[in-house]
This record gives structure tokens, C-alpha cells and sequence, in this order.
């Protein structure tokens, strides 16, 4: 009986393997569209590839029937990846129903993180945090 423990253990080990790898490749995976029971949310940053510099930040706000969500009020917060950087700050306007664009500048190369504070004209506030990999240097 002892025996047969140890010839399961290999099977074991592996099944746990493959379960952690697929946790990381679903988890790195991102979509460019977050998704709440309230309110969906879809991002463009031009130019592309992002480089050093000014880009421009679109927002697309639905709520859980499409329908785009007006009136609400996001101020974007610009934070590099690693410590030493001071954040740069951006108010994004309503372009047309739903559409909202803020000007971004990107001071540095490399990873930056765009923390979105959006209150909706009902007062309700959400986070979201969106992530621009690879700014380039002019």
C-alpha cells in the first residue's frame, strides 16, 4: 500500500503544474475592455505603439444595457512602473455621448500604469487601472 502513494505523487505534481501555468497565461492575458455589473469600459491609446510624449487617451463608457454613460466626470492618474517617477495627471472630456479623450504625457520610456477615477453623474465612483507596456523613446 505504501507503495502505491508514491507512484501517484509524479501524477499529482503534475496536474498541480499545469493548473498553476494556466493561471498564469489566463491571468496575463488582458483584454483592452473591463467589464463591471454596471459599466463596461473600452480603451484606445494612439499613436501606436505609445512613445515618449503626448498620446491621447480614449475612453468608451456603456452601461449594462450598451447605452453609453454621459456625465460622468474621470480624472486620469499616469504613474511609471517603478519608484522615483512623480505622476502626471489628466481630465478627460466627453467628446460625443460616451466617448472621452485626455491627453497623456508620457514623460519617460518603458511601462506606465493609467489609474482611471471616474465618478458617473450619479455620484457613483469607480477605479479601473489600465496598463501601456513598452513607451517607446522618440
Amino acid at each position: 500500500m505504501p507503495n502505491d502513494i508514491w507512484k501517484m505523487i509524479p501524477s499529482a505534481l503534475l496536474v498541480v503544474a499545469v493548473a498553476f501555468f494556466l493561471s498564469l497565461v489566463v491571468t496575463a492575458c488582458k483584454n483592452p475592455t473591463e467589464t463591471s455589473s454596471i459599466l463596461t469600459i473600452e480603451h484606445e491609446i494612439t499613436p501606436q505603439p505609445a512613445r515618449v510624449g503626448e498620446a491621447t487617451l480614449t475612453l468608451r463608457l456603456a452601461d449594462a444595457g450598451r447605452q453609453p454613460v454621459t456625465g460622468a466626470s474621470i480624472t486620469l492618474e499616469g504613474n511609471m512602473s517603478h519608484a522615483g517617477m512623480s505622476p502626471v495627471f489628466a481630465q478627460a472630456k466627453e467628446t460625443e455621448p460616451g466617448r472621452y479623450q485626455a491627453i497623456v504625457d508620457l514623460k519617460m520610456a518603458g511601462d506606465w500604469t493609467i489609474l482611471t477615477h471616474i465618478t458617473l453623474a450619479g455620484g457613483q465612483k469607480l477605479e479601473r487601472q489600465l496598463d501601456v507596456k513598452g513607451v517607446r523613446a522618440n
